[in-house]
């Protein structure tokens, strides 16, 4: 019987990538390697670029953004319409078999609404890998935003849609999906203690530590957030600085500069 093949999720950064990112040229390589290969995109800064322009102040809470009815649509667009389809096609043009989709397409994940304070942001409640099971078995690499389905969309006044962080996203299929690898490629060299230093391997329990004690902050916490869900679903996670070269090929290969979370604090799988 052929033996399975790896699968690794990648989460990219909030800026969208080009053909010439160092991150497509890893994922042609890790798919030529017969790797399994599910990437999920954020979209940050262009959210923001677009939400002025329509003259919506953004405000943001423990590195999420807090979003309006009016900022939900931009959010949207700009997620699930330009910067997914720009990551598809610079993936497809360097040679990934790429399809862009969304938390909503085939019912990838529905979510729930977390509390009034923070509008239509939402938490992850069911993840239904079916379509990326479809894709994958098709050799394709879904690229997925992580607008998704609000499960109480009945509700009077609520939208059919949420906006849920693409950290949180990503860990949620990591775990569902069982990967080997979850890598969420960031613009800081990985976790740091209290004096700066870079964290290289810490086990759940030291992870929950690090969020208990308030030394991370910002987009960093939605990212332990994430890796401690897939590490106790047993995948390795990495952070990593997503500006080096080869940093996905790195941080499969044991390879980092980054910093390892898994169920023991292992970085050997």
């Amino acid at each position: 019987m052929k033996a399975p093949q790896k699968l690794v999720v990648l989460k990219l950064g909030g800026s969208v990538i080009d053909s010439n990112d160092a991150a497509v040229r890893d994922v042609l390589e890790l798919v030529r390697g017969g790797w399994r290969v599910v990437v999920v995109h954020g979209g940050g800064k262009l959210i923001t670029q677009w939400i002025a322009v329509q003259g919506i102040k953004s405000e943001f809470y423990q590195g999420e953004r807090i979003t309006d009815r009016a900022s939900l649509d931009v959010v949207t667009a700009v997620l699930s319409g330009l910067a997914n389809k720009e990551t598809t096609a610079y993936f497809r043009a360097a040679g990934v078999n790429a399809v862009g989709i969304s938390g909503i397409d085939g019912g990838l994940i529905q979510g729930k609404m977390r509390d009034g304070n923070m509008g239509y942001i939402g938490d992850v409640l069911r993840v239904n890998t079916s379509v990326l099971d479809t894709l994958l078995q098709e050799n394709f690499v879904p690229v997925v935003s992580p607008v998704s389905a609000n499960s109480n969309s009945n509700a009077a006044d609520t939208p059919l849609l949420l906006n849920i962080n693409g950290d949180a996203v990503a860990g949620e299929i990591a775990a569902a999906m069982q990967a080997d690898f979850f890598v969420l490629l960031t613009d800081v060299n990985g976790i740091k203690d209290a004096e700066g230093n870079t964290i290289s391997h810490l086990d759940v329990k030291q992870a929950q530590a690090i969020l208990s004690s308030g030394v991370a902050f910002g987009g960093m916490i939605p990212k332990l957030h994430a890796c401690l869900r897939a590490a106790n679903a047993g995948v390795i996670c990495r952070i990593v600085d997503g500006r080096s070269n080869g940093a996905i090929l790195c941080a499969i290969e044991n390879d980092i500069q980054g910093s390892t979370i898994s169920a023991s604090g292992s970085s050997i799988k």
